[in-house]
């Protein structure tokens, strides 16, 4: 049966969103909550088709709600729609905090309600058989995990929004959990993060630059690098071609997975693998692993109209969400203690209302 769907917030993810679900063949209503839209303003070409709602109705008509407001309001809109029993997908990070998580948790867990993350990029094509390579076991254990997000904001990102400029502006708040998540949905969860970071690029009071090691659960190590002041190309959106907004390096990498037997490169997917013993004087195979490209945002939204039909469990649940917040707040507090060792709390145990 087609859906209702409704969107908090049309900004830059929520315009993407109602896009997908004009075309969609599953959504027959598509409803936009908006405080600029409400106050009358001109609604964009692409957001004709779909209707202006009532904020205090549509948590109760819509069949699922997806999130896209500033993060400081997730919480209070994902509680109204738990309140209401509707199914949510909230726009990462899941809150601004780590009690603010918790608490859509804990309600969703009491209602029973489903709450789906949107942490898009594990509906890639090139993650998730990135995925598969090191679930099968060919790489061997992991012994080393690398990545990179290093890119260049113009000055016109920080003109238009002098707040980026300020603390909780800079890229570990706003970039980082994109690709801690990948992190652990690749290697597994983190249990201890270090980090140091710079503003020496920029002058700015908020970092430019910030350099983290990883311990994760399995015994592997991470390093991973951040700046939003180089210019370079080994970042997720320049490297996977999947949002064409951005110039695109087909030839460089942003993630590597080293295991005893094997390694591979993402997005590239060059794999290598050893031949008899491993050993750095011996020859490996080399090749590059076929994978389906697919836009993850539509992969994402099928996936929610799946959990709004009750077909299917979020993919990235909320207890997810909070992980990855949790480590960008680790790898906050220990750029602020001078890149002292911060343990990562294990995941909240599932309830009985939500085990599986």
């Amino acid at each position: 049966m087609p859906a209702h769907i409704a969107v908090i917030g049309a900004g830059l993810i929520g315009r993407q969103h109602i896009a997908r679900l004009l075309a969609h063949e599953r959504v027959d209503r598509v409803t936009v909550i908006d405080p600029v839209l409400a106050s009358g303003a001109a609604v964009p070409p692409e957001l004709e088709g779909a209707h202006l709602g009532d904020p205090e109705r549509v948590y109760a008509e819509a069949d699922g709600v997806i999130i896209a407001t500033p993060n400081v309001l997730h919480t209070d809109v994902a509680l109204r729609a738990v309140a209401a029993g509707t199914p949510a997908l909230v726009e990462k990070p899941l809150a601004d905090t780590e009690e603010e998580a918790l608490r859509i948790i804990e309600a969703a867990d009491r209602a029973g309600v489903p709450i789906l993350v949107g942490h898009h990029r594990r509906y890639s094509g090139v993650l998730r058989t990135a995925r598969q390579i090191v679930e099968s076991g060919e790489l061997g254990p992991l012994v080393a995990v690398t990545g990179s997000a290093l890119f260049s904001k113009p000055a016109s990102y920080f003109e238009e929004a002098p707040w980026r400029r300020e603390e909780g502006g800079g890229p570990l708040l706003i970039n980082l959990v994109h690709d801690v998540d990948a992190m652990r949905y690749l290697a597994g969860e983190v249990v201890r993060v270090r980090c140091v970071a710079s503003s020496q690029a920029r002058g700015f009071e908020v970092e430019d630059t910030a350099a983290l090691t990883l311990e994760f659960a399995s015994g592997a190590l991470g390093t991973f690098i951040l700046s939003d002041a180089a210019s370079s190309f080994r970042s997720w959106e320049q490297t996977s071609g999947e949002n064409p907004s951005y110039d695109r390096a087909e030839d460089e990498d942003c993630y590597h997975l080293a295991g005893r037997l094997g390694s591979l490169s993402v997005p590239t997917l060059r794999r290598s693998r050893a031949v008899g013993e491993a050993s750095w004087w011996r020859q490996a195979e080399r090749d590059v692993v076929p994978f389906a490209a697919v836009d993850p945002l539509t992969e994402q939204l099928n996936h929610f109209l799946d959990v709004v039909d009750g077909a299917a469990a979020p993919l990235v649940t909320a207890r997810d969400g909070l992980q990855s917040l949790r480590l960008v707040l680790a790898a906050r507090r220990s750029a602020a203690a001078g890149g002292a060792p911060i343990t990562v709390p294990a995941p909240p145990a599932l309830t009985a209302s939500t085990a599986p």
